[in-house]
């Protein structure tokens, strides 16, 4: 019997095998109070370095965690801490290792472990699931809502840039993705120690502009602008784009013509650039009109930005700073008056770009680089990340290849997250793609659903705010299942499944769990204070859903390298199926105090994982569905 709230001090088990886990010798950051799966790598490195002569960091280093519980829980693959050493063959080598690891009467025997295998050319290691289970359960209990997470880093600051929409249109449903990615980006390095600031950089700017104050003066209305702003923007945004449309098919102007649409909308973006009052009014109500709606859409998502900046905002010094240093670099030639940037010459894939227009009107790229010299400045950021999609890749690579070039050293800091498209994606009425017309189209599925089941129903305190939790979840776990550079297509039936890999069956699986410790009542009111004897978890189930609940900080720790919300997702949904694969088996009603705790127990470290993977990605769990 053990407290259940007692966290285990695996540090100190690992000194009692005369094993220092903070010892000098290894360089890599190791957690074994944090992570049980740490405390493993530190007992197992120790052995096999012992046996095969090679150095402890890079046997440490080269310790994969096991997505299938058949295949173990922690595996080497031999060749890969071979280089350099002739004359071994992995697939005989790795044999008379692991029966010397695994041998109870051998000095290199490694204590707490079920079992060690070769196969292939990899050695693989199965944990002891007794151990695992009195060190894991109390470990959750006691971090609660901070387990998982790895101060892998002290006091370094990250900027995240994502979502990035025009103003004066509604959220289109292309920016999703980035939305998404940023948004967990921002919660991941948070829980992971970094002071994190998120931004919302804005196309702010631009003839477009221009654009929408010449049709607004043709097309708008104040009434209309007052009641509904975005959706009334749009529709003058579209309306005058038609006239720009049909001025050039039915040949009625050219675009230079001074009565052409196009040319009073870059004269007008001209007044804007040079500063002119009443213009900029026009303009600023506009955006201010667009971040309010932009806000309560966001909202939805759980996103809330530190920073609403924009290429509005970029100083104008810093642009000129930039395009000075440009100069002095040597880096500009002229053509036309259009100023130019070889980039070829550091890279051929880079080609050549543009940085001012022959009338000196700067581009996003000129822009850009002026963004990220004054945001350095501002921010003295350790890195700073740009979710964009992979249609921008030669962009990007192009901006950051210039601050290169203009010296910056802390250009290296710099990294693009990219990601692929949304494909199919309309609303259930088949009209155009805004994500609030998603989002409210979700939230309406998933409360007919839920009103099926009228004894659930009657349960619920909000059923409308639980029916658009559910319902973002939908959107966004289809988003987030497949890898970020895969394009995928958007389907409905699949997105509002309770069955299978989907948002509502993660939502389930939180509220059938919560459910579990009501259900228990004051057994689960009492359990923090309670003894528990975690030898009564002796069933293969048990012991496999521990596993997998072992797992979530090195889960974190590969999400943080990869950037791939896929990683979490995938990981959520093994989780989820293995609790599935207990309730049967592992009753928590109607048995004896002593089994119904630990079961308890058992089952509140799963609930409490699956709680925190879900936050990391940006849903809300629900208590009831």
């Amino acid at each position: 019997m053990a407290p259940l709230q007692q966290q285990p001090d695996l540090v100190q088990q690992l000194k009692n095998l005369n094993i220092e886990s903070d010892s000098e010798k290894i360089k890599s950051l190791t957690f074994p109070n944090e992570n049980v799966v740490d405390f493993y790598r530190n007992l197992i490195t120790d052995k096999l370095s012992k046996v095969s002569g090679i150095d402890y960091n890079v046997i440490y280093d080269a310790l994969e965690t096991v997505n299938s519980l058949e295949k173990g829980d922690l595996s080497i693959p031999i060749p890969r801490i071979l280089r350099g050493k002739k004359g071994l063959n992995p697939r005989e080598i790795n044999h008379e290792w692991a029966a010397k690891l695994g041998d109870k009467d051998s000095e290199f025997f490694i204590p707490h472990i079920k079992s060690v295998k070769a196969a292939e050319i990899f050695i693989a290691f199965y944990f002891d699931t007794e151990f695992l289970i009195k060190n894991t359960i109390p470990l959750v209990a006691s971090k609660k809502e901070n387990y998982g997470s790895l101060k892998l880093v002290e006091g370094k600051k990250i900027i995240i840039e994502f979502s990035s929409p025009n103003i004066a249109k509604p959220f289109h449903a292309g920016h999703l993705r980035s939305t998404i990615i940023g948004g967990f980006l921002t919660n991941l390095y948070r829980f992971m120690g970094w002071d994190v600031t998120s931004m919302n950089y804005l196309g702010d700017w631009g003839k477009q502009f221009g654009l929408l104050a010449v049709g607004f003066e043709k097309y708008g209305s104040e009434e209309t602008l007052s009641a509904d702003p975005i959706n009334h923007l749009f529709e003058v945004y579209v309306k005058v784009n038609a006239d720009v449309t049909k001025e050039k098919e039915e040949g009625i102007f050219t675009d230079d013509d001074p009565n052409s649409t196009n040319n009073q909308a870059r004269l007008y973006f001209k007044r804007m650039a040079d500063g002119d009052e009443s213009a900029l009014k026009i303009w600023a109500r506009f955006r201010e009109f667009s971040i309010e709606k932009y806000i309560e859409t966001y909202a939805r998502l759980n996103i809330n930005y530190d920073v609403y900046s924009g290429e509005s905002q970029v100083p104008q010094e810093k642009i000129d700073q930039a395009l000075k240093l440009m100069h002095e670099k040597d880096l500009i030639h002229e053509d036309k008056g259009a100023k130019l940037i070889d980039l070829t010459k550091f890279n051929k894939k880079l080609g050549k770009t543009l940085v001012t227009k022959s009338d000196g009107t700067s581009l996003y790229l000129t822009r850009d680089v002026g963004a990220a010299i004054d945001r350095y400045e501002t921010y003295k950021f350790d890195k700073m990340i740009y979710v964009i999609a992979m249609q921008q890749d030669l962009h990007t690579a192009q901006f950051f290849e210039i601050l290169k070039q203009l010296g910056f050293e802390w250009a290296n800091r710099l990294e693009h997250v990219n990601f692929g498209m949304v494909q199919g994606m309309s609303t259930r009425k088949g009209t155009v793609v805004f994500l609030d017309n998603i989002l409210n189209d979700t939230k309406d599925k998933m409360h007919e659903v839920m009103q099926k089941n009228e004894a659930k129903y009657k349960q619920i305190d909000e059923p409308e705010k639980v029916a658009d939790l559910v319902g973002v979840s939908a959107v966004m776990i289809q988003d987030m299942q497949a890898k970020r550079i895969n394009n995928y297509e958007f389907k409905w039936e699949r997105m509002l499944s309770f069955e299978g890999d989907t948002g509502p069956y993660l939502q389930y699986a939180h509220s059938r769990l919560k459910s579990v410790e009501r259900n228990a009542g004051s057994l689960f009111e009492d359990l923090a204070t309670s003894e528990v004897d975690f030898s009564l978890l002796s069933e293969e189930c048990a012991g496999n859903l521990i596993r997998v609940i072992s797992q979530f900080p090195d889960v974190l720790r590969v999400a943080m390298k990869n950037h791939e919300p896929s990683t979490i997702c995938t990981y959520l949904f093994r989780l989820s199926h293995q609790v599935s694969s207990c309730y049967d088996i592992l009753w928590v009603a109607g048995q004896e105090k002593e089994v119904a705790i630990a079961r308890l127990a058992l089952y509140s470290s799963a609930r409490q994982t699956l709680y925190n993977g879900m936050k990391i990605l940006g849903l809300t769990p629900v208590d009831r569905m």
